[in-house]
């Protein structure tokens, strides 16, 4: 009698060891659309216009992926942050997949997502208008080293970092520090945050941008979060970005960033904190924005020497390409 109890059990804890369902797993990352599923196809960024009887009407609308069937929703009177925002506080609910459509709630009325559009209806299911998905491309995308600039990644090595690895489509992949120092400089990289639907906050496809090792312009998926210091575009624990302007995950993004250092007497003490301009997907995020202290836990403590690139592991993938670095003189 005891044997099938003891089967039982024995089953029992050994399922209790096993993983949770793949597709649930808060880690698990995608880095190709085509394995990301419904979820991803109905995730992204819908604007337009149509005709109210107050007249034309201009929106942009955020669409999120949150696991499990679930959406979220953000909607920006005048068109999507960086293209037309009104700089309003945006509306903010909830949706949910439902087969191939995604359905979209509010006080209002409901928005349904079907085949690349936007339809959205009354409360009283009266069609209102439809806008389409748009997928934005940086200004900056693709923009070629200047003379005197420093290739550090290009598609061909990743020996110019330590630590450097690409991956089998020729993407330099995240944890890497470059091997040569710099002082003040001008930086562009592009980069491209992996799909994390069942992730939240600090877990979703998280890495940093860390000027000479010692200031971090946060890297995040943080696609139609607020927008704050610890999010992408945000410089970390000083500053968050004037627009959120992060692109969906498995979009290519670009940071183009004029960095000055601090300046240090001959006795090491700092006379004058490090600045700088920050462009996320070419539109000004920060301007000439002082930096009062280094990052936590940022690889190099703040001092006179030069410093590297550091582009952050915290545990996610993240991919990038075309970094190059050109050296100021002050």
């Amino acid at each position: 009698m005891k044997l099938p109890f003891l089967t039982s059990l024995a089953l029992l804890l050994f399922t209790s060891c096993l993983p949770a369902d793949d597709a649930n797993d808060p880690k698990k990352a995608y880095l190709n659309a085509a394995e990301a599923g419904i979820e991803f196809a109905l995730q992204g960024e819908y604007a337009g216009g149509f005709k109210t009887g107050d007249g034309e009407v201009k929106i942009g609308v955020q669409v999120i992926a949150e696991g499990q069937n679930t959406l979220a929703w953000v909607a920006y009177i005048g068109g999507l942050p960086g293209d037309g925002w009104d700089g309003n506080t945006p509306m903010r609910g909830a949706g949910e997949i439902q087969g191939d459509k995604g359905i979209l709630k509010g006080e209002a009325g409901r928005g349904e997502i079907k085949d690349g559009s936007l339809v959205i209806y009354t409360a009283d299911n009266v069609r209102v208008g439809e806008i389409a998905k748009t997928t934005r491309v940086s200004s900056t995308i693709g923009r070629k080293p200047p003379e005197g600039a420093v290739v550090l990644f290009d598609g061909t090595t990743a020996d110019h970092f330590d630590g450097g690895k690409m991956s089998e489509d020729k993407l330099l992949m995240q944890g890497v520090t470059s091997k040569e120092k710099f002082p003040s400089c001008e930086l562009h990289v592009e980069f491209m945050l992996s799909f994390m639907p069942n992730a939240r906050g600090q877990g979703r496809s998280n890495s940093g941008c860390y000027l000479q090792g010692r200031y971090e312009v946060q890297m995040l998926d943080s696609f139609g979060l607020k927008g704050e210091d610890n999010e992408c575009g945000g410089i970390y624990s000083i500053k968050k970005p004037s627009a959120n302007m992060c692109y969906p995950p498995l979009s290519w993004q670009t940071y183009d960033i004029e960095y000055h250092a601090a300046k240090f007497d001959a006795a090491g003490k700092k006379t004058e904190d490090a600045w700088m301009t920050v462009k996320h997907n070419g539109v000004t995020i920060h301007d000439k924005v002082k930096l009062p202290h280094g990052t936590t836990a940022a690889p190099v403590a703040e001092g006179p020497e030069p410093g590297p690139l550091h582009l952050q592991d915290h545990g996610n993938p993240v991919r990038y390409r075309n970094i190059w670095i050109k050296p100021l003189a002050e």
